[in-house]
């Protein structure tokens, strides 16, 4: 999480695993009554999300926010598409970047910094099969070497 960043509410899991992250900005999201609410409770989903960019600004979609259980007729979808806030310069430096075959914004954290929901989001290229086994090969293999490691240690 960037520095200064409060209570982490939500992660994407499986983005790190389909996609090699580049880069990563903080983003603010435009949120209407009960959703804010909802957020605090922790009633979120980031699974299949992902962010466009259409029209000069970039939108969040697939991102459920689960009803508010007091919000009766003011609650929202739980699947609209909410805007996020971003700088003009970032938003144009994003259209650059994603406008390369493979690369997508996918949003990894959800968390509250000063009172706000804020959406870590990452440039990411899409990996491959191989890729995703690459990376469980590298990851088991440090694992047995810590354990290894720890063994020993204890032994002594």
């Amino acid at each position: 999480m960037p520095k200064g960043a409060g209570k982490q509410i939500a992660q994407n899991k499986k983005a790190r695993h389909d996609y090699s992250i580049e880069d990563t900005m903080e983003a603010g999201i435009v949120l209407k009554g009960t959703e804010i609410k909802a957020i605090r409770g922790g009633r979120v989903n980031l699974k299949d999300s992902f962010a466009r960019i259409r029209n000069g600004e970039v939108f969040l979609h697939n991102m459920h926010i689960s009803p508010y259980e007091q919000g009766n007729i003011h609650n929202h979808d739980p699947l609209r598409t909410r805007k996020l806030l971003l700088h003009k310069r970032q938003i144009n430096r994003l259209i650059g970047e994603t406008k390369e075959t493979g690369y997508a914004l996918v949003p990894l954290k959800l968390y509250l910094k000063d009172g706000f929901a804020k959406v870590l989001l990452g440039l990411g290229k899409g990996k491959k099969k191989y890729d995703k086994r690459e990376d469980l090969k590298r990851k088991e293999a440090n694992r047995s070497i810590q354990r290894e490691l720890a063994h020993r240690q204890k032994g002594m």
